[in-house]
């Protein structure tokens, strides 16, 4: 299954709408640890959430966390989100999150959404990301680790 599997994009803007309105929406930060720490994490206390981070590979290496939806799916229990729940998957710039949220809908998950752009946006062309789109670019509540 995995691959092929049709996936919704939707934007960040978008994104932070269904996260407020839907109490059950859940964002998935699939980024790596340096990431959450050097780069910062989208904040949602505002709204009585918080972010469930679970890496879809490590760094340095790019090595693909086996244990990820194993990860996901335990990360979920303790907040009551079941396989019919909204998962929202976003990453730096919306790569990564598509294929974590492939691997969800693999394992049953119904309602997994990828948020393009994700955290940075694409790259400028200066080659730098968070300027052009992304959570960051938008204005987005978002807190450095």
């Amino acid at each position: 299954m995995g691959g092929d599997v049709q996936i919704p994009s939707i934007g960040v803007e978008e994104t932070w709408a269904r996260l407020k309105t839907n109490a059950d929406a859940v964002l998935i930060d699939v980024r790596t640890m340096a990431e959450w720490a050097w780069v910062g994490l989208p904040e949602l206390s505002s709204i009585g959430k918080r972010p469930v981070l679970v890496e879809w590979q490590s760094f340095p290496g790019d090595q693909l966390n086996s244990a990820f939806v194993d990860r996901v799916s335990e990360a979920l229990i303790p907040i009551g989100a079941t396989k019919d729940t909204e998962l929202l998957f976003i990453c730096r710039s919306g790569n990564r999150s598509l294929k974590a949220a492939r691997a969800m809908v693999a394992a049953g998950y119904t309602r997994c959404v990828n948020v393009a752009d994700g955290f940075e946006g694409p790259l400028d062309t200066d080659r730098h990301r968070g300027r052009l789109g992304g959570w960051k670019a938008k204005g987005l509540p978002w807190t450095q680790g």
